[in-house]
């Protein structure tokens, strides 16, 4: 037979939770039943403190129904009652505030999300709770009748009746008028003010706010409120009664035994009619575990549960005698197994706020359970930060560092990702935010933050012209950066080389929005480089690697590994043993010129003119421009717009010449991304793409050559032609797109043409006559094919010769 536990009669007897007949006798011979269970009034008649509301008769022995399983405070009874009822005194009251307008600012203003309602609701009958608790120090008679601290909710999805009970410290006729009568007015704000004047406030009396505009959400999504309230420091239980369409309200005192409470309050909803989806036990319940796990009180919530048990099933006699068993002989009885339904109270929030705990004693095994129950997520965290802020803005916060990205990858480019859940006491407030708590660049951070600072006297969920919250978010990103660092200087290199693998974009992003945390974001950075093909460095690993006379910190970007360490910009600088790092992230090269400078050394590009590596000869390069100065003219005249000027240079070693782009142009990885760009601005495309400077190589043979032809024919049309093929072939070696594929293949094949030409000499070959040659070929075949004569050998015989002859 299935036992019940201590727990399940309890909520058995004291709630109203008679499950089945079966079950009722059950939990009367467990040896775990205890008499001290069950109230009993004056009477000597057995009840539960909350029943359903139709109930008047014996206890019933039919299966329980959710929907007459109400716990508004109802008393249940063993035996019908005699008692008379007399007609309760209703006195009507005026709301101070217009109705029309708090309608208004409630449904329109306050809340965007209906379903906030029950948050606010819970978080009003926390504060009850709170209340009592810290009162019942000094006065522990508070607690006398009803020792239990909880809340309790239970939903009648029929009617679309939601009923909220606590055990909390109730309110008084005057208290229940002067909380409910107006909507700017606040019981918890008036305990506080009185704690503090009087010296006793302490820091554990942590009250959200009794009432005052949390109360009203229950509007929203309910037509009607009933709340019924019993306060210790009053013998009489009141009734407070108001409807959505109403400018007043009814209070009256409670005189139905069956109704009375030992102490609390209890909220009736009557929900409208669009709105009864919410009366659904596993809404309800999915509701509190958002937005309420955490609370400090235990919260139970009405659901059906389910357990499984053998059943004996009769066999039909025909099938007995073809088993050809004896009728002496003792068979086996059939069994099978069926699920019996029945309801009960479920802990609701079980979940311990483990950010309230000192960081020592707490595992990371915790932490990481946490992680994957509070974010839903199969994978342990890379890193996590459990912290307390003190000072102008105290909060706790705990933050951790994902293993891997989202399956869309949409957050670099959404903030709005939901990975920071906000609480207020320990009552969540929202996850939906757009940049206030932490920049989209550090939109893969997730975790909880709770404070007790925000201000939730109007609404809970209007939170960004807050000055606290623009402290909390420095904070915030100050101790991100920390986490993020100490993974970058862990022992486990790979740790970091997967973090950056997945959010290393998101810091170069930093590098372009968040100018203040420049030097948070360097040392993060990651890079190939001419030195580091196969593994990425740190910024400071470039540094101490610097040359005692290096200045600068240079770079190339390109699309890849390979483009970047073949550019003919590195070819000086391979000669000098000097670092370049390769920027092959479309993102790469905007972090860095944002960047600007790492240390005090700044970032050069060394696509860009004027390149500096610290081999200047001023003597040597003005030789070098009255030497080849007539070929610079003689080439721009020639490339004309093309160009903005034609230079000697500096950074070729073998290859003739180069195309580099303007001091404050774009490179030629910028105009690739550009033109990529499907709302790109054509007309600075232009702009930006003129400021090309063609540096040549004085030493090379081929420059030689021209400066020969210079000197010699400078209107020969071939040495005209070099020049425009030497420039569309820099054009591709340099990163550039050239305007002209064709043409420039064009003169790729002209130039094989005549390099080709009478290289190889060819046998000559038989004229081909074109309409003879399929008749040729026939007769060709033919002979081929026609069977050939027998030829007879003939025999000679040797013939003497004489000397005559000869």
């Amino acid at each position: 037979m299935h036992r019940l536990s201590r727990r399940s009669v309890n909520s058995l007897l004291r709630y109203g939770g008679h499950l089945r007949r079966d079950a009722v006798a059950a939990a009367a011979v467990s040896p775990n039943f205890n008499d001290s269970d069950v109230k009993r009034d004056a009477s000597g008649r057995w009840y539960s403190v909350l029943a359903p509301a139709s109930y008047s008769g014996p206890a019933s022995t039919k299966p329980l129904k959710s929907v007459n399983m109400l716990p508004s405070g109802r008393r249940f009874e063993s035996t019908v009652s005699d008692f008379q009822r007399p007609d309760a005194p209703v006195k009507k009251y005026e709301y101070q505030a217009e109705v029309s307008r708090l309608m208004d600012l409630i449904v329109n203003s306050l809340y965007s999300n209906k379903e906030v309602f029950l948050r606010e609701l819970i978080s009003n009958a926390s504060d009850a709770l709170d209340k009592l608790r810290f009162l019942s120090v000094t006065e522990p008679q508070l607690l006398e009748g009803a020792p239990e601290l909880d809340i309790r909710i239970q939903t009648d999805q029929e009617n679309g009746i939601i009923t909220l009970t606590d055990s909390g410290i109730g309110m008084t006729h005057q208290e229940l008028v002067d909380s409910l009568g107006t909507i700017a007015h606040s019981g918890t704000a008036k305990f506080l003010k009185a704690l503090k004047d009087s010296k006793d406030a302490g820091t554990d009396s942590n009250l959200i706010g009794q009432f005052g505009v949390g109360f009203y959400s229950a509007f929203l999504v309910a037509d009607k409120v009933v709340v019924s309230t019993k306060s210790p420091k009053s013998d009489k239980q009141y009734v407070w009664e108001g409807e959505a369409n109403s400018s007043s309200y009814i209070v009256r005192e409670e005189t139905d035994p069956d109704k009375l409470i030992p102490r609390g309050t209890s909220i009736q909803l009557h929900l409208k009619r669009d709105e009864k989806h919410f009366a659904h036990p596993e809404r309800i319940e999915r509701l509190v575990k958002n937005y309420s796990q955490f609370v400090s009180f235990p919260i139970y919530t009405w659901q059906e549960k389910g357990y499984t048990k053998e059943v004996e099933v009769d066999e039909n006699p025909t099938e007995a005698k073809k088993d050809g068993t004896d009728d002496g002989v003792e068979k086996k009885k059939k069994t099978k197994k069926v699920v019996e339904k029945y309801w009960d109270w479920d802990l609701t929030n079980e979940t311990q706020p483990i950010w309230l705990r000192n960081p020592k004693e707490v595992t990371t095994e915790e932490y990481n359970e946490f992680y994957k129950k509070t974010f839903n997520e199969y994978l342990e965290p890379l890193a996590s930060s459990h912290f307390t802020t003190e000072g102008e803005v105290e909060f706790r916060s705990i933050l951790y560092v994902p293993a891997i990205t989202p399956m869309d990858k949409g957050d670099i480019v959404n903030p709005k990702t939901k990975n920071i859940r906000l609480y207020v006491k320990r009552v969540f407030i929202s996850d939906d935010f757009d940049g206030e708590l932490f920049p989209r660049y550090l939109s893969f951070v997730k975790g909880v933050v709770d404070s007790n600072d925000l201000p939730l006297n109007v609404s809970r969920e209007i939170l960004q012209e807050s000055r606290i919250v623009r402290i909390m978010r420095k904070r915030l990103v100050r101790k991100a950066f920390d986490m993020i660092q100490g993974i970058s200087v862990s022992e486990n290199r790979e740790d970091y080389e997967k973090f950056w693998e997945n959010f290393g974009k998101h810091l170069k992003l930093g590098c372009i929005e968040d100018r203040e945390n420049h030097k948070r974001l360097g040392p993060l950075l990651r890079f190939f480089s001419s030195q580091s093909e196969e593994e990425m460095i740190s910024l400071d690993e470039y540094v101490e690697n610097m040359k005692p006379d290096q200045k600068d910190i240079y770079y190339i970007a390109a699309d890849s590994v390979t483009s970047a360490k073949n550019t003919p910009f590195l070819e000086r600088l391979y000669e000098k043993d000097l670092e370049v790092l390769f920027l092959v992230d479309p993102i790469d090269e905007v972090a860095v010129t944002n960047l600007k400078s790492y240390k005090e050394k700044n970032f050069v590009d060394i696509s860009k003119e004027d390149l500096d590596i610290g081999d200047k000869n001023e003597e040597k390069e003005k030789e070098m421009k009255q030497e080849f100065g007539h070929i610079c003219d003689w080439m721009k005249k020639r490339l004309g717009d093309k160009v903005a000027s034609v230079q000697i240079s500096n950074r070729l070693k073998t290859s003739p010449c180069v195309l580099v782009s303007g001091k404050f142009g774009w490179s030629a990885n910028m105009e690739r991304l550009m033109k990529s760009q499907t709302v790109g601005d054509t007309s600075s495309l232009d702009f930006m793409r003129s400021r090309r400077v063609f540096e040549i190589n004085p030493e090379h043979p081929i420059i030689q050559t021209l400066s020969a032809a210079c000197k010699s024919n400078g209107d020969d049309e071939e040495a005209l032609r070099a020049i425009d093929l030497l420039y569309d072939t820099a054009l591709i070696s340099s990163g550039f797109t050239p305007e002209s594929p064709s043409q420039l293949g064009g003169k790729i094949y002209e130039m094989m043409s005549m390099a080709l030409s009478n290289k190889w000499s060819l046998p000559e070959q038989p004229a081909f006559n074109m309409h003879n040659s399929q008749p040729q070929e026939a007769e060709i075949v033919a002979e081929a094919t026609e069977p050939q004569p027998t030829l007879e050998a003939e025999v000679v015989e040797p013939v003497e010769t004489t000397a005559s002859q000869k």
